[in-house]
């Protein structure tokens, strides 16, 4: 299997991706394409082995994709996507689409990810739109599949039903969650509760073969009431936002009180293992990164601030995704069979719009 990672893509850029896809070569049976400037990524990678001795044999599995230009984070997604042809994004997004690497793991800009992937891709057929998943640590279980998170601020009813099925295969084939719960987002439990949007959406999924188990409110998201929970990008968005904040806040705040006086830092030392492995379950890092739902290809994006750590377990996110034909499964649900998706211009839901 052969990977792309965008070696420019990411705040710790290059070094995270380099270090990221060395580890990942190591680990497993891969090879791994970094897509970016040859002569910094082939220093990068001289410098990672020097301070990683056991990553020697690993280097000999990667290779460098030439590209000279980076799409930045401020930047108008398709406008960028246009003017720099010889970005890393949009080399490494053309490696998938030819064939010759099996996924793109990307620390880039989010928008630049689903417009390239919409333009160069195309949408699985079938499909009306994309969605961006993310995974909410939760108090219990493994974590939820939280969607869409930003990729369509407003939805309707079909829309939302079709998020829950790729939510719902993904946590399936790629998570191993056995039959995954679905809920969808709403201010009470009851079926009448919210706007039409939503109430007609209940219906859509209570008539569906999902395993729906209703409306859920946002405070329940913490505790993992739920395998995938269903909303639109804008509500989304700030549930996700929301949830960072506060495990923020609430670690902040900890470490503050612990180290006030003499007895609660004693207490603090006691309670540090604990406390560090709430902080690991919190920890985005561990989930990598998710892929680009409904793109007739493999894209992974990760967190814009991921370390090598994130890259590394992003990467083990494109292989899952592979090896389980997440694609091909999507395809044959939504009754696209094996041919490549329409291109977003074809549709009502381009590029232009997702952007």
């Amino acid at each position: 299997m052969r990977i792309a990672v965008d070696g420019l893509g990411g705040d710790q850029a290059p070094s995270a991706p380099v270090l990221g896809g060395l580890w990942a070569a190591h680990q497993w049976d891969l090879e791994i394409a970094l897509v970016g400037p040859p002569e910094p990524l082939e220093a990068e990678v001289r410098r990672a082995v020097a301070a990683h001795r056991q990553l020697a044999r690993a280097a000999a599995r990667l290779t460098i994709a030439p590209a000279s230009q980076v799409i930045e984070p401020d930047e108008a997604p398709v406008r960028a996507l246009r003017r720099k042809r010889d970005s890393s994004l949009v080399v490494g997004i053309d490696l998938v689409k030819t064939g010759r690497a099996q996924a793109l793991v990307s620390a880039g800009s989010t928008g630049a990810l689903m417009a390239g992937g919409l333009l160069e891709l195309g949408r699985i057929p079938g499909l009306d739109r994309p969605a961006l998943p993310a995974v909410v640590p939760t108090l219990r279980g493994p974590g939820t599949v939280l969607l869409d998170v930003g990729a369509n601020p407003e939805a309707r009813p079909e829309h939302l039903l079709q998020f829950a099925v790729m939510g719902s295969m993904y946590a399936e084939t790629v998570l191993g969650r056995s039959r995954p719960t679905v809920g969808l987002v709403n201010i009470g439990s009851e079926p009448t509760k919210g706007p039409e949007t939503y109430r007609a959406a209940y219906r859509l999924l209570a008539a569906s073969e999902l395993n729906f188990v209703g409306n859920v409110e946002a405070r329940e998201l913490p505790l993992g009431a739920v395998d995938v929970l269903v909303c639109d990008g804008f509500t989304g968005n700030v549930l996700l936002k929301h949830t960072e904040g506060l495990a923020t806040g609430l670690f902040q705040a900890m470490r503050e009180e612990l180290g006030r006086r003499p007895l609660t830092r004693l207490g603090g030392l006691l309670v540090r293992p604990g406390v560090r492995s709430i902080r690991r379950r919190m920890d985005y890092r561990e989930y990598g990164g998710l892929p680009l739902l409904g793109l007739d290809g493999v894209i992974i994006k990760c967190h814009g601030s991921s370390d090598a750590l994130a890259l590394k377990n992003g990467i083990r996110a494109a292989r899952a995704a592979v090896e389980q034909g997440l694609v091909e499964r999507l395809r044959a649900r939504f009754g696209g069979g094996g041919a490549r998706g329409q291109r977003a211009g074809d549709r009502h839901s381009g590029a232009g719009d997702q952007a």
